[in-house]
């Protein structure tokens, strides 16, 4: 390179807007660090979740688009990075709730049964006790399970965020690790040993679709 050309090029170089130094790097990657749940990806997984008009639970129904959202969310919150543990979650969410279209058990059972994964009663409470923001509502509210329920199922963010919680505080290592290949042998021993229910080919169904929608 003849020199009036490379004074060229560095005056170039040294005239344009400098990065601040020292750069965060981590600050900048924050954005893409995120995960991203798509409402394409939600309705693929759950079919029913395209629309909320007439909804058949006044008040419950989520469509695709904010049921993405608030997933999301609970993903970074409780660091679920896994693609198969994120397609085990969202598909029991998604089977338990019709498709996003309950958030409590209108069946006879258990009074306070629910959030998007259909929680136990002593689920929710431990869950809802967790969460720093819910400690001064909880002591009136903490002997009634349907009052509970109410004070999780009505903010988004907690209503969709108990699946993640559960895998992350209640499920064993073991069932994590096996789970987290994403084969249908962890994703059972998730179902069976952690969820405490039984496979069925409506379940498999759903998981079969989020894996193929998160690309698993």
């Amino acid at each position: 390179m003849h020199l009036p050309t490379l004074l060229l090029a560095l005056t170039t170089l040294t005239t344009a807007t400098p990065l601040p130094f020292p750069f965060n790097f981590k600050a900048f990657k924050h954005a893409d660090d995120a995960t991203t749940i798509t409402q394409a990806q939600m309705e693929t997984i759950a079919p029913k979740s395209t629309s909320c008009d007439n909804p058949p639970a006044k008040d419950e129904c989520a469509t695709g688009k904010q049921a993405a959202k608030f997933t999301s969310q609970s993903f970074d919150t409780y660091k679920v990075t896994n693609k198969a543990e994120q397609a085990a979650i969202i598909s029991l969410m998604a089977f338990e709730s019709d498709d996003f279209r309950y958030n409590k058990n209108h069946f006879p059972g258990v009074a306070g049964q629910g959030t998007r994964n259909m929680q136990s009663p002593a689920y929710n409470k431990k869950y809802a006790s967790s969460i720093p923001a819910l400690k001064d509502q909880l002591a009136s509210v903490s002997n009634d399970p349907a009052d509970l329920l109410d004070l999780l199922r009505n903010d988004g963010a907690y209503d969709f965020g108990s699946g993640a919680w559960f895998l992350t505080t209640q499920c064993s290592k073991d069932v994590r690790t096996a789970l987290a290949k994403g084969d249908e042998t962890g994703w059972s021993r998730y179902i069976s040993d952690c969820v405490g229910t039984s496979v069925t080919d409506e379940r498999k169904e759903y998981w079969e679709r989020a894996v193929k929608a998160l690309g698993v």
